[in-house]
This record gives structure tokens, sequence and C-alpha cells, in this order.
């Protein structure tokens, strides 16, 4: 275009203008009895992780083992030394339930465009308790899937999640791994 006008007119001018939009983000925090001991730091960076990255973002937790706790609602304020607390208060017990949490995640992301949703599953996704989580790993928009190998695991149940849920799947060794998996989580699209 300049080749041919050296000095452009002002229909040649294309301005583009981003905007930025908010997103939605569920991160699902596997507490079950499996997850004692160092895996509660892994779950605690994640949430810390995840609190930074979205910070001018929504952020909901749901920690789950049998049953399930709503620590933080997409759309609340995050305050995220209290949102540690509740988590750490919570005592590692119980079956692990996937699909739990997966149906409140679907439910809280229900009224948000699709686009800008996302569930993050942070588990050793050893799924003995409630019905099969697969079937509702693909309702979501997508599902991510943050799975702890440093214990008992089933990273083939992991992996069929993540790829039901149109994810990415990523193994998490020590708390210090959270961190580059979450932004592997966002920089894939």
């Amino acid at each position: 275009m300049l080749t041919e006008r050296p000095v452009p007119e002002d229909e040649d001018i294309i301005v583009r203008d981003r905007t930025r939009t908010t997103r939605s983000v569920v991160l699902l925090v596997d507490v079950s009895g499996s997850m004692r001991g160092e895996r509660v730091r892994t779950a605690a960076a994640a949430v810390g992780a995840l609190a930074g990255e979205l910070a001018r973002d929504n952020l909901g937790v749901i920690a789950f083992w049998s049953d399930a706790a709503v620590l933080l609602e997409p759309g609340q304020s995050v305050r995220s030394a209290e949102l540690l607390d509740n988590l750490l208060r919570l005592p590692a017990k119980g079956l692990t339930n996937v699909a739990f949490p997966l149906q409140l995640a679907a439910k809280q992301l229900s009224q948000v465009p699709v686009r800008d949703t996302r569930v993050i599953l942070l588990s050793d996704c050893v799924h003995n308790a409630g019905p099969d989580p697969r079937p509702l790993a693909a309702q979501l928009p997508r599902l991510d899937v943050l799975l702890d190998s440093s214990g008992e695991k089933d990273i083939e149940l992991g992996r069929e999640l993540a790829a039901k849920g149109l994810g990415i799947f990523r193994t998490i060794h020590t708390y210090r791994d959270v961190a580059p998996a979450i932004s592997a989580v966002f920089a894939a699209r």
C-alpha cells in the first residue's frame, strides 16, 4: 500500500483497538483423603497462582471430596489470604467425587458467555465416588486438568477429562510446578 501511495490517506489507516474481556474461571480443588500432606501445598499454590492471574477477572473456587464446598463464587472479590485460610482449614478427608464439582462449576458458569469461561481441575483424578465424570466434562465449555502425580493418581482419567472438556492436561509433581502449568493453561486458547 505504501509503495503505491507514499503518503497514506485517512482510509488507508486501520486502527485496531483491543478490548479485554473478563474471563470466568472456576478452580476445582481436590481435598479428599488422598490429597493429604504435601499435596495441600500444591492446592494452596494453585489457588494463589490463579488468584494472582485472575485479579481482574471472575474466579470461583470449589473444594471437593465426596461432597463439595464453594469457597468463592465467581464475581466475588478475591481476598487471597482469606481464600487460602478457608482452603487450608478443610480437612483432607473422604472419597473423591469428581462429578459433583463439575456439576457445580457448570451451574456457576451457566450465565456467562461460553467463550470467556473455563474450569480448571486440580486433582489426582482417583475417582471413587459418585457418577462417571466424563459426560459432565464434555458438557463444559472448557476443562483443563492439572493432575497431582506425587502419589496415587489416575492419569488415564485425567487425560480423558481434559480431552472431553476440550482443554489441556498437565501433570504437577510439586507445588513449584503449579504456576508454570497455569501459565500453559492460559497460553493455550
